[in-house]
């Protein structure tokens, strides 16, 4: 696609940030925008950890509860049938208490490694890669198998498409979620040969229903060991019949499939695209996804080259694409936590905002992963977000919402919100800066929203730090003006 220059401003290097990563303070953009346009996108492509990011506490213990659950078998043999029943509805009661914190913890985990990430390029297509293949925990019911699928995508995020689709369709979380661990040749399941064509390849109108069917037909036989996660393929219970599926005749097993799906231009198309929405804007024309489709293909599904090509394009950085992209509520929360330079929320406030703004990690709502778009946003979210900021920035807000008056509704727990770290305004609006509202604005408008402020807009916030200024400009009333500007309908574009 046509490309532009090395040089760039400011802005575009706060838009390549907050697209490709989750933004950053003043000071990150400013050492990003001196990288120049390509020394950026190489950056944000390359970077890598500079040491191993430490695993969700649980994992040590996940042992323990197959030696119960063995215990438990020796123990019955001593005891009545009624006795043991009952030990045992207990036990997984237990279990599932423990696993449904483990979910929480994991998701904690996850949300805290995306606000503190170094390559934060890598992180944002892990993302990416858990909503185009989704599962939930709930249905998984394994968090280290959710764990395990949640390092795939790390490890392959910027790599192969090809060689993560191959490992997914063998991945012990996706076949439990999609019921391939089930499927026999007496018995095959299509969920998750139909979810293969149709959302993670090829997309609809390019396969056939027969196609569905005979694919289903290659999967079966697949088994996961419920202890260890282990896949075998058993033969006995694999159709080895000739099947004919994208218009080729042969034997085929569950590799052999996505290798059939690959070769169709159809998928680079479908994948590009997708990746070009994620990042730029919904709907490009034919034009461009055939552009971006060929290339993809003939790149061999290699990753890094697609998105070489979107940062570097005039696509991205066109008025189309620029300050309007609804921030998903991850977004919205990390890079929040960000632009105020705060801590991670504590445990059970973040999941108290993610599930109340719409997008848990781990728990998407389907296999078709989350609507994006206008659909984050509504009467009910958009108070939410309002409030999350009065809580972060400490300007407060609606009393009921935090403490659970009646009515229900959106209501963040008091005593888990005052532990919420607070913004240090020493050093978000040093006091001298503070002398002059017009340059406090622009100073704290460039940390919130990276863009050029509409005069009416840089009018409206002098106008309000200006009455709200007593003899000094005080740190309560640098955040109460920090949670106005966060409570408008720019705010939530990035």
């Amino acid at each position: 696609m046509p490309k532009l220059s090395n040089d760039w401003t400011i802005y575009e290097a706060a838009h390549l940030l907050n697209r490709a990563g989750f933004g950053g303070t003043p000071e990150e953009i400013r050492t990003l925008y001196g990288r120049g346009r390509e020394g950026a996108v190489s950056w944000l492509l390359d970077a890598e950890e500079s040491e191993d990011y430490a695993k969700p506490g649980f994992l040590g213990q996940i042992g323990e509860v197959w030696e119960r659950y063995a215990a438990l078998r020796q123990e019955s043999k001593t005891l009545s049938k009624e006795e043991a029943d009952k030990k045992r509805r207990e036990l997984n009661q237990q279990v599932n208490r423990e696993r449904r914190q483990q979910g929480v913890t994991l998701t904690q985990w996850w949300m805290e490694r995306m606000r503190t990430t170094e390559a934060p390029l890598r992180e944002k297509m892990v993302m990416f890669w858990h909503d185009h293949f989704p599962t939930s925990v709930q249905k998984v019911r394994r968090p280290k198998w959710m764990y395990e699928q949640n390092e795939l995508f790390r490890e392959e995020a910027l790599g192969n498409f090809g060689e993560l689709t191959r490992k997914v369709a063998l991945d012990p979380a996706m076949m439990t979620y999609l019921d391939s661990a089930n499927s026999s040749k007496k018995k095959p399941n299509e969920n998750f040969a139909r979810e293969l064509m149709e959302l993670f390849t090829l997309g609809e109108g390019n396969y056939t229903e027969e196609d569905v069917k005979e694919a289903a037909r290659a999967f079966t036989g697949y088994r996961v060991q419920r202890v260890n996660g282990v896949v075998n393929h058993v033969a006995r219970s694999w159709d080895d019949g000739e099947k004919v599926i994208l218009g080729q005749r042969g034997a085929f097993d569950g590799p052999a499939v996505v290798e059939l799906v690959l070769k169709k231009p159809a998928c680079g198309e479908y994948l590009a695209k997708k990746v070009f929405e994620y990042f730029c804007y919904d709907n490009p024309s034919e034009e461009v996804v055939k552009r971006l489709g060929r290339g993809f293909v003939k790149v061999g599904y290699e990753v890094k080259p697609l998105l070489r090509e979107i940062f570097l394009s005039e696509e991205f950085y066109s008025e189309r694409a620029m300050y309007s992209r609804i921030k998903s509520p991850v977004e919205f929360v990390v890079m929040m936590a960000k632009q105020l330079e705060v801590g991670g929320m504590p445990e059970r406030l973040s999941m108290q905002a993610l599930t109340q703004l719409g997008q848990v990690p781990f728990l998407p709502p389907n296999v078709a992963g989350w609507d994006w778009g206008k659909a984050w946003v509504n009467t009910n979210t958009l108070l939410t977000r309002y409030h999350l900021a009065g809580l972060i920035t400490g300007a407060g807000g609606d009393p009921k919402m935090v403490t659970g008056g009646r009515g229900g509704g959106q209501m963040f727990n008091l005593a888990i919100a005052r532990r919420m770290p607070k913004p240090d305004y020493e050093v978000l609006a040093p006091r001298e800066l503070r002398e002059d509202v017009s340059a406090l604005v622009e100073e704290l408008s460039f940390r919130l929203f990276q863009r050029p402020l509409r005069e009416k807009d840089r009018v409206a916030f002098e106008s309000y730090a200006k009455a709200k200024r007593g003899a000094i400009f005080t740190n309560t009333e640098i955040a109460e003006l920090m949670h106005v500007m966060m409570s408008t309908p720019s705010y939530q574009l990035a």
